[in-house]
């Protein structure tokens, strides 16, 4: 039977309209409200505009590549699982396949058919959705929800679902709006930094290896000289810095080190494959073969043309040198530096730049089964506006899917 519950869904986003569609399914009076003029503006731009829907995990793996409270998720992602999302869209004509790293994406290609497929079951299921409404207020009367203030008028509401997404791709419409909301009726936010994001290093010759992309290398996080991680993978060098898959990995942790002010670098192995005894003997090899050639061009077998001169540079090598007249000692310190070039980060780029956000909503202060406030009775949260982020792959819009789906459901009870 539905129910008659007014229900109030802020925000147009993934969260958002599948928290209004898991609401309508048991509620004939759902409003979803977006301030911006179309719905899904941040959705039709994900995974390249190819939008990487879920990962084809399983619960565990999801939580541990969420790395902001993933625990937090076991309870909403026991009720709508990767396998229940491929389901969902499968179930509204969007087919899916998986790709490496059991990342999930429409058969099309095309992240347009997945924003459609949402807008349509909404639309089928008589939600009423509102462009250009921006919400300054939420209403509350005794520690209860009773509406929200929309362009200075006020709409009743049984029930308000909080999925205004972060801070990081303001021009999409996550401009915070929802953390602000949130404070205003007592809600903690966490310390609010960019997630999956660029990094800018102190070197000058980053610039030199613009658009050098690395594959198969790993890199090592260091904060005052202690490891904190490591990644393995591909990587990209930038006209400021680094980027690419195992940096974007590895930058959350980035961001928290930088706001506690520890000095931070990455090393990058750009040989891990091999020994530093196995390594020498390439070296070596390679040396033998060119004997007769100059340092940068006894390199070539071994490295991409791009970064010889830098390499060579850091070894202290004179790249004119001649092979055979390269001592020992300069053969150790070039060996150093592939299974070490060490890249000092002076910060991530801007949180305008940041696929996602770190920081939100504490999750100490929602109920992790029903993504409702344990401040106020009626008021629940979805999606990236909770203090939860994970890792590139699908993990994120898993984590909003799960969380949407709850919040809708249990809005209505």
């Amino acid at each position: 039977m539905l129910t008659m519950k007014k229900i109030i869904v802020i925000g147009g986003g993934a969260a958002g309209m599948m928290a209004a569609i898991s609401a309508a399914e048991l509620s004939k009076n759902i409003i979803l409200l977006e301030k911006t003029n179309f719905l899904g503006k941040k959705l039709s731009i994900t995974g390249k505009g190819r939008c990487n829907i879920t990962n084809f995990a399983d619960i565990p793996e999801i939580i541990k590549n969420i790395l902001g409270n993933g625990r937090f998720l076991n309870s909403v992602l026991k009720n709508f699982d990767s396998n229940d999302t491929i389901n969902f869209f499968e179930s509204l004509g969007v087919k899916t396949k998986i790709e490496r790293g059991n990342r999930v994406f429409p058969m099309s290609d095309n992240a347009k058919e997945v924003v459609d497929a949402l807008i349509n079951k909404m639309i089928n299921l008589g939600v009423d959705i509102r462009t250009n409404a921006r919400v300054t207020k939420i209403i509350t009367t005794d520690k209860k929800i009773t509406g929200v203030e929309i362009n200075n008028k006020i709409e009743s509401a049984d029930a308000v679902i909080l999925a205004t997404g972060g801070a990081s791709y303001p021009a999409t419409g996550s401009t915070g709006d929802g953390f602000k909301l949130a404070k205003q009726v007592g809600h903690t936010i966490t310390k609010i930094l960019p997630a999956l994001v660029p990094l800018e290093t102190e070197e000058e010759f980053v610039k030199d290896l613009q658009g050098l992309s690395l594959k198969n290398v790993r890199v090592t996080l260091f904060a005052d000289n202690k490891k904190i991680a490591d990644e393995f993978g591909e990587m990209l060098f930038t006209h400021f810095g680094v980027s690419g898959p195992i940096i974007l990995s590895l930058s959350r942790q980035v961001s928290f080190l930088l706001s506690e002010n520890k000095f931070v670098e990455l090393s990058i192995n750009l040989k891990p494959a091999l020994t530093p005894e196995q390594l020498s003997a390439r070296v070596l090899r390679d040396f033998e073969k060119f004997k007769r050639k100059s340092a940068k061009n006894a390199l070539v077998d071994l490295l991409p043309s791009k970064l010889i001169s830098v390499i060579l540079d850091l070894a202290f090598i004179d790249e004119e040198k001649h092979i055979d007249s390269i001592t020992q000692a300069e053969r150790r310190r070039l060996i150093e530096i592939l299974r070490d070039l060490r890249l000092t980060i002076t910060k991530t780029r801007s949180i305008e730049e940041a696929i996602v956000t770190a920081g939100g909503i504490s999750t100490k202060e929602i109920n992790p089964k029903t993504m409702e406030s344990k401040i106020i009775s009626g008021l629940f949260f979805a999606g990236e506006v909770v203090d939860v982020d994970g890792f590139t792959g699908g993990f994120n819009l898993q984590a909003a899917f799960a969380m949407a789906n709850a919040a809708g459901k249990f809005s209505c009870t």
